[in-house]
C-alpha cells in the first residue's frame, strides 16, 4: 500500500519505488502511462517479456499464499 500523499508527482514515485521493489525490477522499467492523478492508473513494465510474466506470477503467487 501506498501511503505517499499525491502532490507533485510523490505517490506515483512511491508506487513505482514499491512495484519495482516487489517486482525485483529497476525503476527505469515502469512508468505511469495513464491515470497520474487518477486512483486508477496503467503502468507501463518494459522488459523482456517471458521474465515479467515470471516474476508477475511469481509475486501473485507469494501474494495469494499470504491471504
Amino acid at each position: 500500500m501506498v501511503t505517499t500523499v499525491p502532490e507533485a508527482g510523490k505517490a506515483n514515485a512511491a508506487l513505482l519505488k514499491m512495484l519495482a521493489r516487489q517486482w525485483k525490477l529497476a525503476k527505469s522499467t515502469l512508468t505511469v502511462v495513464q491515470g497520474a492523478t487518477d486512483r486508477n492508473k496503467t503502468i507501463h513494465v518494459a522488459g523482456e517479456t517471458d521474465i515479467l510474466m515470471q516474476r508477475l506470477h511469481q509475486w501473485l503467487g507469494n501474494f495469494q499464499e499470504k491471504e
